[in-house]
C-alpha cells in the first residue's frame, strides 16, 4: 500500500472522526452555555459534572475572551469554535499534504525536467505565501520583527523593495506586493517554459 493511499485512508477516517467530535462540542458547549446562563440549575448534576470536567478546560479560553471584553458566558462557543476551526486546518493541511506529494512523485517520475518543474513550483510557492503573510500581517499591525512575521519579510523583501521604489504608492495603498504577486507569476511561468 503506498503511502498516497494511506493518506487517503486517513483522511476518510479523520472526516467523520472530526464531524463527531464537532457535534459533541458543540452539545457540551450548549450544556454548558446553558449551565452559566442559569438555564439549567447551576447546582444540579449536570453543573457540577460541568465544573469538575469540563470547565479547567474551558478557562484558558475564558480568560482570553474576558481579557477581550466578552462575557465568560461565551467562552464555550469560542473554545468549541477553536477545535472546529482546528480541525478544518488540519483537514486542509492533510489533503495538501496528499496533494504535494503527489506532484512530487509525479515529478520524480517525469524525470529530471520534472523535478526542476517541482523545485520551480515549491520555491515560487512559498515566495507567494511569504507575499500573503506579509499582506495579512500589515492589516493587523504586527511588528515586522516578531518570530511569527520575520520569515516573511526576510523572503519578500528582497523583490518588494526594487517594485516598492520603481511603482508608486496609489494615494494610501502600496500596490508593490500586487505587482510582486503578477511578476513571480510571470517569472514562474517563464522558468517552467525554459526546460
Amino acid at each position: 500500500m503506498s503511502l498516497l493511499s494511506y493518506l487517503d485512508s486517513f483522511a476518510a477516517f479523520l472526516r467523520p472522526t472530526l464531524l463527531a467530535l464537532a457535534v459533541a462540542l458543540a452539545l457540551v458547549a450548549t450544556l454548558d452555555w446553558m449551565v452559566r446562563t442559569r438555564r439549567l440549575n447551576p447546582f444540579g448534576g449536570v453543573a457540577r459534572l460541568f465544573r469538575r470536567w469540563v470547565d479547567p478546560w474551558v478557562m484558558p479560553i475564558e480568560r482570553v475572551v474576558v481579557r477581550s471584553g466578552g462575557l465568560p458566558a461565551h467562552a464555550p462557543w469560542w473554545a468549541a469554535g477553536f477545535v472546529v476551526f482546528s480541525g478544518i486546518l488540519l483537514l486542509a493541511a492533510v489533503d495538501f499534504l496528499r496533494g504535494q506529494l503527489a506532484f512530487a512523485l509525479a515529478a520524480v517520475d517525469g524525470g529530471a525536467r520534472g523535478v526542476y518543474r517541482l523545485a520551480i513550483t515549491w520555491v515560487f510557492a512559498v515566495l507567494q505565501l511569504a507575499l500573503i503573510v506579509r499582506v495579512v500581517l500589515s492589516w493587523i499591525r504586527a511588528r515586522p520583527g516578531a518570530w511569527y512575521a520575520r520569515w516573511s519579510y526576510k523572503l519578500s523583501e528582497p523583490f518588494l523593495k526594487p517594485i516598492r521604489n520603481a511603482v508608486p504608492m496609489i494615494g494610501m495603498v502600496d500596490v508593490s506586493p500586487i505587482v510582486a504577486w503578477f511578476l513571480l507569476g510571470i517569472v514562474q511561468a517563464v522558468l517552467i517554459r525554459v526546460w
